[in-house]
């Protein structure tokens, strides 16, 4: 049986593609495990999983910036690389696939030590910085934007897009709007951001709500401890604070999408050929690789732009009109090629180099 190890975590962006190659591993009769953090989000996410085994190792974060942290860090890195050798040389697995994050580095480090084939998977247009010391440790560099692979030395890096959860094109409209109660047959908005939320975006999307429900129905998830008792009742907006296996059928009935420009959802969004309006993490808060990720969107037809520090009741308002009213032009331009075989690209990689 060939065995595999996945890793990522930190964020669910570096986890749910590993979810959607989870499937198609299982289907093929791989031994599947996951190294990961103790308490990270991808323990939380990888735990749900049947028939993966799970293995603890230690990692730091990897920063740019000044913190009393970074003199601490860098020994749980070490630490979580003896622990990855150990693991691996015991697992003997026939390839290594990381979705990045820090806890990768450790994994990506200890799979080089015992000479297993190394795949990497960057999501964002420029090369996170756990990626960037990764790919040297790498047989191949797997892209999620087409103008990523240049960006990484050595002609290792491919252009594949990224796996899509099967499960997000099962969705059924009908199943989402009685899971909402909406029962107008006015057009819906789904504004969500990300695992976490997006606290800038709930405040000035509910300061218009009333507004918008005369012309929209609004599904909002709005992240762990945000939902706002006070909007409660509000005919036409519904607030949830994370969807797992609904959030097929929201999208299925969504109309357009509100969110933040994390690579994983935007392409999800766009493989199911949603309009979005991408308001993305700004600088002070980010690298900047959301801004970059929202702009080649726009670029390509694909998506509307409101920057945070444009965002005004008003600004929010009328940019949603014009995306409703537009929808069809970026249905079009979602349209005009495949962005569905992300999955099928990584698997044939993988099933090479092992």
């Amino acid at each position: 049986m060939k065995r595999i190890v996945l890793t990522g975590g930190g964020t669910a962006g570096h986890v749910t593609p590993n979810i959607a190659l989870i499937a198609e591993l299982k289907r093929d009769g791989w031994e599947i495990h996951y190294i990961g953090t103790k308490n990270g989000i991808e323990y939380n996410l990888i735990s749900k999983q049947s028939g993966v085994i799970y293995h603890a190792v230690q990692s730091g974060k990897l920063r740019r910036y000044l913190d009393v942290k970074n003199f601490t860090d860098p020994f749980k890195v070490a630490y979580g690389i003896g622990q990855s050798v150990h693991i691996i040389q015991k697992i003997k697995p026939n390839v290594i696939f990381s979705k990045g994050g820090f806890v990768s580095v450790p994994v990506v480090i200890g799979g080089w030590a015992n000479r297993i084939p190394v795949i990497v998977h960057e999501s964002d247009i420029t090369p996170g910085l756990a990626n960037r010391i990764a790919s040297s440790f790498a047989q191949v560099i797997c892209t999620t934007f087409p103008e990523t692979a240049a960006q990484f030395k050595g002609n290792k890096a491919i252009y594949t897009g990224t796996p899509i959860r099967k499960e997000l094109f099962q969705g059924n409209a009908e199943t989402g709007k009685k899971l909402c109660g909406f029962m107008q047959e006015k057009p819906v908005i789904m504004v969500m951001g990300g695992s976490s939320g997006a606290v800038a975006i709930n405040n000035c999307l509910r300061r218009i709500v009333k507004k918008l429900t005369t012309r929209f129905q609004i599904v909002h998830i709005c992240g762990r401890g945000n939902i706002d008792p006070s909007y409660e009742g509000i005919p036409g907006y519904v607030q949830f604070e994370y969807l797992d296996k609904e959030l097929p059928h929201i999208m299925a009935l969504a109309d357009v999408v509100i969110s933040r420009a994390g690579s994983n959802s935007i392409h999800e969004f766009l493989a199911l050929k949603k309009p979005c309006l991408l308001i993305p993490l700004p600088l002070k808060a980010s690298r900047g690789d959301q801004i970059l990720n929202a702009m080649s969107f726009e670029k390509k037809g694909y998506s509307k732009v409101l920057l945070q520090e444009d965002m005004t009741e008003d600004s929010l308002y009328l940019s949603i009109l014009d995306l409703y009213s537009k929808r069809h032009q970026y249905i079009n331009a979602m349209s005009a090629e495949d962005h569905t075989s992300g999955t099928r690209n990584i698997m044939e990689i993988i099933n090479r180099y092992a």
